[in-house]
């Protein structure tokens, strides 16, 4: 059983909830590499089509456990990155981040690691590494400027500054703001819209967008082949949903 996360699965959907709410779901390496295990288990699950993540308490995740580091806590191998998703590029399901509060440092680059950010109306998000004479190496300093532009990158990165969920609506990197007693139904909604698509259609979908996105030319992000797309199109889903479309009935997605 994970010490340092909680787990739950049903109808195609895992939650996992960071749990250390005595330090804000501050992470520490033996934390970063079991949520590197529970997300190997999501990828490799066939029945887990989308997963959530947020935090135990009143934080996503206040980010690097310093006092963890200061004590000369244990360092383990986090082959995975923060929260076991900063440095993950091959997965092809969808990942949201359900954003319940503080969301500083790596835990804010848990969060622009994830497809889809969801946050309470009580979330705050910063890079404030240089106020403690560090940097966002978890991906912050590389990912947030390609979602938001670099301008506006660089006004939270260069400052540390803190920014509210509705100020992160605006720039671009949080997907919608729901009042606070309201976001975990808000974001298994958003789940369950994306379970009620095919979900190798949607693999595909994830895949092409961020592989399109590292090159240069449109043509040939359109004309690169996609094993991803293969799969989806050879797929007994391909048939069940121009199928069901038809019939004027819901289709019965595989996954396969």
């Amino acid at each position: 059983m994970p010490e340092f996360c909680l787990v739950e699965k049903a109808d195609h959907i895992m939650t996992v909830r960071i749990n250390r709410p005595e330090r804000l779901n501050a992470l520490h390496p033996p934390g970063n590499a079991e949520l590197g295990e529970v997300f190997d288990d999501f990828a490799a699950d066939d029945d887990m089509w989308v997963a959530i993540i947020t935090g135990e308490g009143r934080g996503f995740s206040a980010g690097n456990d310093l006092r963890y580091q200061a004590e000369g806590g244990e360092r383990v191998p986090m082959p995975r990155g923060f929260g076991g998703l900063s440095s993950r590029f091959d997965l092809l399901k969808p990942v949201i981040a359900a954003v319940n509060g503080v969301s500083m440092g790596g835990g804010f680059e848990i969060a622009l690691a994830c497809d889809l950010i969801i946050a309470s109306d009580r979330a705050v998000f910063a890079l404030p590494e240089p106020k403690v004479g560090l940097a966002a190496l978890a991906g912050g300093m590389n990912r947030l400027p390609r979602q938001i532009g670099v301008k506006r990158a660089l006004g939270m990165i260069l400052t540390g500054r803190h920014v509210p969920a509705e100020e992160g609506y605006q720039l671009g990197f949080v997907n919608e703001v729901v009042p606070h007693d309201q976001l975990m139904e808000r974001t298994l909604e958003w789940a369950k819209m994306i379970t009620a698509c095919a979900p190798l259609s949607i693999r595909a979908s994830k895949d092409v967008v961020y592989k399109s996105l590292d090159m240069a030319s449109l043509q040939e992000s359109m004309e690169r082949h996609y094993d991803s797309v293969t799969a989806m199109s050879t797929s007994e889903d391909f048939i069940e949903g121009p199928k069901a479309f038809s019939e004027k009935r819901p289709p019965q997605w595989k996954g396969k």
